[in-house]
């Protein structure tokens, strides 16, 4: 007999499976699966969207989550190479190497850390806070009208929970 199980991310960056929780072997519906499929739907287009909008901006889809990540995780503060691979599911070279090509594209400025100069402290430049605010303006427009059609399949979500 197969066990049902999920995959989850370990700190690692790969993939272990759990097993599923007992709610997730309940009975599913036909209004279960149609959820599931609009959602899944209503995600896929807003990747669509994001991945145009990022190369009409003269960037990869990953280099525009890479300015989000710096912007959005780190805050006010640097960001570390390891923050920004952890927030992108890549791996810590890969994350250096996606570092090295936006650094050459003046999107992104490196420092040593203070603290510790074997870590690498990263900053949005101007040049990369401005295609970031471009792109964030128009994705918050696209989940603004995205919006209730979310709402109305969390909502199935929800009450199907209960």
């Amino acid at each position: 007999m197969v066990r049902a199980q999920k995959v989850q991310r370990s700190k690692q960056g790969t993939t272990a499976a759990a097993p599923l929780r007992r709610s997730a072997r309940r009975t599913m519906s036909d209004a279960d699966y149609a959820a599931l499929a609009q959602f899944r739907y209503q995600l896929r287009t807003f990747l669509a969207f994001s991945e145009a909008a990022a190369q009409h901006a003269g960037l990869t889809p990953q280099q525009h989550q890479a300015l989000l990540a710096l912007k959005g995780v780190a805050g006010p503060d640097a960001a570390s190479v390891g923050e920004v691979a952890k927030f992108l599911l890549i791996r810590h070279h890969t994350a250096v190497e996606l570092m090295d090509r936006m650094a050459k594209l003046k999107l992104v400025n490196r420092t040593a850390d203070p603290q510790d100069a074997r870590r690498v402290r990263l900053r949005l430049t101007a040049k990369g806070e401005q295609k970031l605010r471009a792109l964030s303006k128009i994705h918050l427009e696209e989940l603004r009208a995205a919006s209730p059609a979310l709402s109305r399949i969390l909502r199935a979500f929800r009450t199907k929970a209960r």
